[in-house]
């Protein structure tokens, strides 16, 4: 593709200009605070992913703007496109539009038409992912959001009404918020899913999918992938290209699955309505979808299939794996196999007991299991009962009432908040609306805090609309011939 020279600075100035008829950003509204003589941001956001960049925008956009995001990552390295994700393109449609919040001009297609024109789009498949990454850089870029990289946040603690983070990397020391976000992105509020038979096997021996992995390290080895979604397919492909002897994906399933449920019900009725049904609903779509899985991308599947060397072994649960002096051996419901290296493509898990930086916040945290699920609503899967029991902005709620009220102002806007919420805080296609009723929260949450500052504002408020020369007062007139 030949890139316009002169497209994309045609684009930010149409951009800019919408944004000026739309009197965005709004006027900031908030007043500052301090903390024994130190600012206080009003909103952290933990995470510049995708995610995490759209809630800043939006907050930006709201007049919030004492905001800032922290990430880990170094600058165009956040979430997972360039780093853990290894697929080729996006699962999503290419004419979603993302977390562009309602701006035409901010759109994945606007961007890319801008740069290499209509044909070009209408040619285009699927989104490549690290193209999806030049995006979300840019996006970054033409809204000037404020992003600190290389900085972790260490832990999280109450201090009165504020939320104190610890921070280390290329900062350090204890900020103050008003409120936090946490963008963690697929992760959520845990870690990686780890199956129990691997606990006690070297790391050298077996990688989780969202690990940096050696792909070099594994050619001419004999590696198994356990899983049949996405991540397990990028993976044996990747290591397959990457010159693995031969890789085996082991399939607990008898069958793969084939449809993508919740994609073949997807409208805005799904987006903004599932957070208002009532909770046996909610389990009942989120159960069912879990048991029926969504399978993986067709392109991912034949990714793998056209290596000779590549197999899949069906109706293959693992009883158990033990580390030999060169390898493993893996003790299958199909009899013993053995391999180099192994990668577990199995999820994360909402359990978020395993995170320091939560570690003062997480024994607090409600629950569905803490009383929201109810047996009538179907089977008690555990990584369902493991997801927070959520407000309807994504704020977390106490599992004892007035142990930590901190909770209140801290919101779960990552994948742990779907059985709450819906798809709207980890996948492209509603993340617009999601960043918008998590700020639509948070807007109404500030205002009723700083109430009586407003109020006084309003007594303030003293500019005049009329000078008082605009009329002549007629009352003495009236006076004089009512006298007569």
């Amino acid at each position: 593709m030949t890139q316009a020279a002169d497209g994309l600075a045609a684009l930010e100035a149409q951009l800019q200009q919408d944004l000026e008829y739309l009197e965005l950003p709004a006027k900031s509204w908030v007043p500052a605070h301090t903390y024994n003589g130190e600012s206080v941001r009003d909103v952290v956001v933990l995470g510049a992913g995708m995610c995490g960049l759209a809630a800043l925008a939006r907050l930006q956009l709201t007049g919030i703007s004492n905001v800032v995001a922290y990430d880990a990552a170094p600058a165009g390295r956040e979430g997972p496109w360039v780093t853990f994700a290894r697929m080729e393109t996006l699962r999503s449609p290419k004419n979603l539009h993302g977390p562009a919040l309602g701006l035409a001009q901010l759109t994945f297609r606007a961007w890319f038409t801008a740069q290499w024109g209509k044909a070009a789009w209408q040619a285009l498949d699927k989104i490549p992912k690290d193209q999806w990454m030049d995006y979300l850089i840019w996006y970054r870029k033409v809204l000037n959001l404020p992003v600190h990289n290389n900085v972790r946040v260490t832990g999280i603690a109450q201090v009165g009404e504020l939320i104190a983070l610890d921070l280390s990397g290329a900062e350090t020391g204890r900020v103050y918020s008003r409120r936090l976000v946490l963008a963690t992105g697929r992760s959520g509020l845990g870690g990686f899913a780890v199956p129990d038979f691997l606990s006690k096997v070297d790391r050298r021996f077996w990688a989780h999918s969202a690990d940096n992995i050696d792909f070099d390290a594994l050619r001419g080895k004999r590696v198994a992938v356990i899983g049949a979604g996405a991540s397990s397919m990028d993976n044996a492909a990747t290591a397959l290209e990457y010159g693995a002897a031969a890789v085996d994906l082991l399939i607990r399933r008898k069958e793969m699955p084939r449809i993508n449920k919740m994609t073949g019900i997807g409208s805005q009725g799904v987006i903004h309505g599932m957070h208002q049904l009532p909770d046996a609903w909610k389990w009942k779509f989120v159960d069912y979808t879990a048991t029926t899985q969504t399978p993986p991308p067709r392109a991912s599947t034949l990714r793998v299939s056209r290596h000779a060397n590549a197999r899949f072994f069906l109706d293959c649960g693992i009883k158990a794996v033990q580390q030999q002096e060169n390898g493993l051996l893996i003790e299958t419901t199909q009899g013993a196999l053995h391999y180099d290296y192994l990668i577990a493509a199995t999820g994360f898990t909402n359990d978020f007991n395993g995170r320091p930086e939560f570690a003062a916040i997480a024994p607090h945290i409600r629950s569905w299991a803490d009383g929201r699920y109810q047996p009538i609503m179907g089977p008690a899967r555990q990584s369902m009962l493991e997801a927070p029991d959520l407000g309807p902005a994504f704020e977390f709620r106490e599992r004892t009432p007035g142990a930590c009220p901190i909770l209140a102002h801290i919101y779960c806007f990552n994948d742990a908040a779907m059985l709450t919420h819906g798809k709207v805080s980890g996948d492209i296609p509603a993340v617009s609306a999601g960043a918008d009723r998590l700020v639509r929260g948070i807007t109404a949450s500030l205002f009723s805090e700083d109430v009586e500052q407003h109020y006084a504002s309003l007594q303030d408020f003293a500019t005049p609309e009329l000078q008082g020369d605009e009329w002549v007062d007629a009352t003495p007139l009236l006076k004089q011939e009512n006298a007569l």
